[in-house]
Protein backbone atom coordinates (compact mmCIF):
# COMPACT_ATOMS: atom_id res chain seq x y z
CA UNK A 1 0.00 0.00 0.00
CA UNK A 2 1.09 3.80 -0.64
CA UNK A 3 1.63 6.14 1.75
CA UNK A 4 2.81 9.44 2.67
CA UNK A 5 4.79 10.52 5.72
CA UNK A 6 6.02 14.10 6.22
CA UNK A 7 6.99 16.22 8.97
CA UNK A 8 5.54 19.75 8.85
CA UNK A 9 4.77 22.60 10.73
CA UNK A 10 1.22 22.20 12.84
CA UNK A 11 0.31 25.67 11.64
CA UNK A 12 0.35 24.52 7.95
CA UNK A 13 -2.92 21.99 9.00
CA UNK A 14 -4.65 25.57 10.80
CA UNK A 15 -7.06 25.75 7.59
CA UNK A 16 -7.82 22.13 7.43
CA UNK A 17 -7.69 20.75 10.86
CA UNK A 18 -9.48 21.93 14.32
CA UNK A 19 -5.94 20.69 16.00
CA UNK A 20 -6.20 20.51 19.71
CA UNK A 21 -3.96 23.09 21.52
CA UNK A 22 -1.25 20.55 22.72
CA UNK A 23 -0.51 19.87 18.55
CA UNK A 24 -0.50 23.50 17.87
CA UNK A 25 2.55 25.44 17.09
CA UNK A 26 4.73 22.27 16.81
CA UNK A 27 6.05 19.75 14.53
CA UNK A 28 3.73 17.22 13.17
CA UNK A 29 4.06 13.73 11.42
CA UNK A 30 1.75 13.60 8.80
CA UNK A 31 0.43 10.44 7.51
CA UNK A 32 -2.03 10.23 4.17
CA UNK A 33 -3.03 6.94 3.44
CA UNK A 34 -5.54 5.83 0.62
CA UNK A 35 -9.59 4.71 1.70
CA UNK A 36 -9.78 1.41 0.81
CA UNK A 37 -13.23 0.92 -0.65
CA UNK A 38 -14.99 -2.59 -0.54
CA UNK A 39 -18.44 -2.70 -1.60
CA UNK A 40 -18.83 -6.47 -0.71
CA UNK A 41 -22.06 -7.57 0.98
CA UNK A 42 -19.76 -8.18 3.97
CA UNK A 43 -18.63 -5.26 4.55
CA UNK A 44 -21.46 -3.42 4.55
CA UNK A 45 -22.89 -5.24 7.14
CA UNK A 46 -22.91 -3.93 10.85
CA UNK A 47 -20.26 -5.41 13.62
CA UNK A 48 -21.96 -5.55 16.92
CA UNK A 49 -19.29 -6.07 19.81
CA UNK A 50 -21.52 -7.77 23.07
CA UNK A 51 -24.66 -8.76 23.45
CA UNK A 52 -26.55 -8.61 19.88
CA UNK A 53 -28.87 -6.17 19.86
CA UNK A 54 -32.28 -8.28 19.63
CA UNK A 55 -31.19 -11.79 22.25
CA UNK A 56 -29.93 -8.80 25.06
CA UNK A 57 -32.04 -10.57 28.18
CA UNK A 58 -33.57 -8.19 30.43
CA UNK A 59 -33.03 -7.42 33.88
CA UNK A 60 -34.03 -8.93 37.28
CA UNK A 61 -36.26 -6.96 39.48
CA UNK A 62 -33.49 -6.89 42.06
CA UNK A 63 -30.99 -5.40 39.89
CA UNK A 64 -32.55 -1.95 41.22
CA UNK A 65 -32.95 -3.11 44.55
CA UNK A 66 -30.57 -1.33 46.91
CA UNK A 67 -27.56 -3.32 48.10
CA UNK A 68 -26.80 -4.18 51.84
CA UNK A 69 -25.71 -2.11 54.57
CA UNK A 70 -22.90 -4.46 54.67
CA UNK A 71 -21.98 -4.21 50.82
CA UNK A 72 -22.51 -0.05 51.22
CA UNK A 73 -19.98 -0.19 53.74
CA UNK A 74 -17.38 -2.54 52.44
CA UNK A 75 -17.43 0.03 49.36
CA UNK A 76 -17.47 3.04 51.54
CA UNK A 77 -20.58 4.22 51.04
Amino acid sequence: MEFLRQTIGSSMLSGIFDLPPELRDKEVDVIILPVEKDTTEESRREIQFGFLKDKVPPLPDSFFDPLPEEELQAWGL
